[in-house]
């Protein structure tokens, strides 16, 4: 018969696991100190980048998207503030808010023609005419940026994606997978019938004109019926310029 380990025993074996817990919780502190340490010296380097890169910072879409994601990596939000060491050597609060403006400017101004929602590059051209005096220059990625931050404001902007392209919403429609399929179908020629809805996606009449109408009561639609064939178009022109596809279609 084995013999049960006696009261010395068992006090042995729990100022093991104490000793064994200690030394684990000392080098998971080391751990922690060692990566604050690394991470204040990164974020000291990247200070010194900044003041060396400036110029090149505000200047530079290209080059102002990898040192936002350079400022991911260790932690450190250069829009967070308006005040404060960033933006004061780079001023990058103060460009992405004065975007941030410019971005709900054009969203109003063009929602009687798209119902609230307009291309990502579509807007990303229309901000450049708009800024075509300002010295920097803007990229997709800004522009990305700006609009997160409105949407941190509860402005109701967001950022969706349709098929290969990205849309901003301005208005708190809500799109369900039968509309997103739609204005997916859409982005080959910026228009589709009703047939080509039920052929293309499998769905019933029904189906197919209960989402149309639904677009089309929000804003996010437009009709056609000026055609030889007789079939309505339904355009969208937040995934299409109306102008330039009429021409391909008559």
């Amino acid at each position: 018969m084995r013999r049960r380990p006696g009261i010395g025993g068992l006090q042995t074996a729990a100022a093991a696991r104490d000793q064994y817990r200690l030394l684990g919780e000392n080098v998971a502190k080391l751990r922690t100190d060692l990566m604050k340490e690394q991470l204040a010296t990164f974020r000291s380097q990247l200070e010194e980048f900044a003041r060396k890169h400036k110029n090149d910072i505000r200047k530079n879409p290209t080059f102002r998207s990898q040192f936002h994601e350079m400022c991911a990596k260790v932690g450190v939000d250069p829009l967070a503030s308006n005040k404060g060491f960033w933006a004061e050597l780079l001023g990058i609060g103060d460009f992405y808010y004065e975007l941030g403006v410019q971005i709900v400017e054009i969203c109003l101004a063009t929602r009687p023609h798209n119902g609230g929602l307009i291309n990502m590059q579509e807007l990303c051209n229309l901000l450049r005419q708009k800024r075509k005096s300002d010295r920097e220059a803007i990229s997709e990625d800004d522009c990305l940026r700006a609009i997160s931050k409105l949407k941190v404001m509860g402005s109701g902007f967001e950022v969706i994606s349709v098929g290969k392209k990205k849309l901003v919403r301005s208005v708190p429609t809500e799109l369900n997978k039968d509309h997103n399929q739609i204005l997916e179908l859409a982005q080959a020629q910026g228009f589709v019938t009703v047939d080509e809805v039920e052929r293309r996606l499998s769905w019933t009449s029904g189906r197919a004109i209960d989402a149309l109408d639904t677009l089309l009561e929000e804003g996010l639609a437009m009709i056609d019926d000026g055609h030889r064939d007789g079939r309505r178009r339904y355009w969208f022109p937040c995934v299409s310029s109306i102008t330039s596809s009429v021409g391909a279609d008559s």
